[in-house]
């Protein structure tokens, strides 16, 4: 078999095939019904166009093609950040140096991986190192985990702790061997957020053990009513610096723009240096045209809060239709609806067959345990992407298929 080649490095054994694969193999014995053009409800890709900035200063900037990109980044970007930063976290001058604590990445998704090789020894307190993370989760924390050569250890993140792992449980010989512990917040696939509290215990136990706080917060300006908390804020309540705290923050969800793959990762100095001399050797830095365009984007609120609306409508009309039937209110933030149905691959391939709606079944989004169910199996996970007409007439579709019986 190909994966005991001795060409392959065998920490990547584990990957198998990703979340849309596993969907697209699990439906492929189906032929919908339904004649009308099938709605991805599946992928968390933002349907709304991208503010038009974007494509102007990437234009205004196409003489820059023939250059190449630096690999941390520009001052402007890194200002712009920065400056993004203290307006969204309302953060004291002086907690963050940009050319010191905040790099550009290309999007969320390759670095989260990357940082699974980068902070990850050998060994930890003498044992193979964990890597932590909720369960379900975003696949790409499992690969992180795998890319360092790390146990991936999954924390049980269900209804009954807010969708989030329960510190307090994670025993103390974990802890000290713990490399990274990935959390998402808002959450994907549930749309929690991790509150003050919460997230000033897992920066704590972070210090105290002495691992990385890998803060996906990529959802963190989609959101309903008050913003969530983030990492930074946090770490400034606490007054004791950035150490042991990294944060990703992407403009793929922010500004409606996944294909620029443009973002940025703020925190532990050392973490970004070290970030930084891996992009110098192996990484992807950010052409010059979409670092300019990012940097706008960064500077920009005024689209976000357009995009705040945009999902706000959708959740509206989520709440209308399907809120009758859900077990747990809607989500305050994120794009998703963790809808629980009884039977999440049933569900899907039912309405994939009936209405030619694409949603993932929470199984494929979370990983079964020696003796436990699924913690994703009686869940849909849905997108709220598109625009008000669009999702009114699919979440009519899911309603009529799942519950009109």
């Amino acid at each position: 078999m190909a994966w005991n080649n001795p060409m392959l490095n065998p920490n990547t054994t584990p990957l198998g095939e990703y979340t849309f694969a596993r969907l697209n193999d699990m439906l492929a014995d189906i032929t919908p019904k339904s004649n009308d053009t099938p709605i991805l409800f599946s992928l968390g890709e933002p349907q709304k166009s991208a503010p038009t900035l974007l494509s102007d200063i990437v234009a205004s900037n196409s003489h820059l093609w023939n250059r190449y990109p630096p690999p941390t980044g520009d001052s402007q970007f890194r200002e712009a950040a920065h400056g993004w930063l203290v307006r969204r976290y309302n953060l004291p001058s002086g907690l963050i140096d940009p050319d010191k604590h905040i790099i550009p990445v290309p999007g969320s998704r390759e670095p989260l991986y990357q940082i699974g090789f980068i902070c990850t020894p050998q060994k930890k307190n003498g044992a193979q190192p964990a890597v932590l993370m909720p369960n379900p989760f975003y696949h790409v924390y499992q690969g992180a985990a795998m890319s360092g050569g790390a146990e991936a250890v999954y924390l049980p993140a269900e209804a009954e702790n807010n969708f989030l792992p329960n510190l307090e449980l994670i025993p103390e010989q974990l802890l000290d061997r713990t490399a990274i512990f990935f959390l998402c917040t808002p959450s994907n696939p549930q749309g929690t957020s991790a509150s003050e509290q919460y997230l000033k215990h897992a920066v704590k136990l972070a210090r105290k053990h002495n691992f990385v706080l890998a803060l996906d917060e990529c959802y963190c300006e989609i959101y309903r009513g008050t913003p969530p908390v983030g990492g930074m804020e946090v770490c400034a309540s606490l007054g004791e610096g950035l150490s042991n705290v990294i944060s990703f923050n992407s403009l793929s969800k922010r500004s409606s723009a996944p294909g620029l793959r443009s973002g940025f990762l703020v925190g532990d100095e050392k973490i970004i240096k070290r970030y930084g001399e891996f992009v110098t050797f192996g990484g992807s830095p950010l052409p010059l045209p979409i670092l300019h365009a990012s940097t706008a984007l960064w500077n920009d609120d005024r689209h976000v809060e357009e995009n705040r609306s945009y999902y706000a409508e959708n959740f509206r009309i989520a709440e209308d239709i399907l809120g009758p039937y859900s077990l747990a209110p809607m989500p305050k933030a994120g794009f998703f609806i963790w809808l629980q149905v009884g039977d999440g691959r049933e569900a899907a391939r039912k309405l994939w067959r009936e209405a030619a709606i694409k949603t993932v079944p929470g199984e494929l989004m979370a990983r079964s345990l020696a003796g436990e169910e699924n913690p994703g199996q009686s869940y849909l996970r849905i997108a709220l992407v598109y625009d008000a007409k669009t999702t009114e007439f699919g979440l009519r579709k899911i309603e009529k298929v799942l519950y009109a019986e």
